[in-house]
């Protein structure tokens, strides 16, 4: 059986990357079907829920994606563009109806929101370059 060639550097960063977002929405998901929205309407409460859901899913498509980093290409840039596009809403929400409190905490959720996805879109891009002059040798 052949020896699996070790991981580049750029594709551990990807795969590292993926596992973080899987955890965080894996927890968060399951945090945010617990508790739903409370202290609001039956409507916002079911919105809520569901996207915890959607939030959940999100987490298994990533830690699947980390545990099978070799196999994947497209499915990568897409989940990095899903956290992309949380962060962005999370800054309309901040701009729309201000930043809850504590500030630190949603500013530490805001900040890698808007910074992993580079993070994993230029590492990802950057071990399909090194692929290529292998894959055409």
């Amino acid at each position: 059986m052949p020896t699996p060639s070790p991981m580049p550097a750029s594709q551990r960063v990807v795969q590292v990357c993926l596992f973080l977002v899987a955890a965080i929405a894996l927890v968060g998901g399951t945090v945010q079907m617990v508790l739903g929205q409370p202290d609001t309407t039956p409507r916002l409460d079911n919105v809520h829920r569901f996207m915890a859901g959607v939030y959940f899913s999100t987490g298994v498509i990533s830690a699947w994606a980390a545990a099978t980093i070799r196999q994947q290409g497209t499915l990568v840039y897409l989940l990095a563009l899903g956290v992309l596009c949380a962060g962005l809403g999370r800054l309309l929400s901040i701009s729309q109806v201000g930043l809850p409190e504590p500030a630190a905490v949603w500013l530490g959720y805001l900040v890698p929101e808007l910074l992993l996805p580079f993070v994993i879109a230029i590492a990802h891009t950057a071990t399909g370059r090194r692929a290529a002059p292998a894959l055409a040798a």
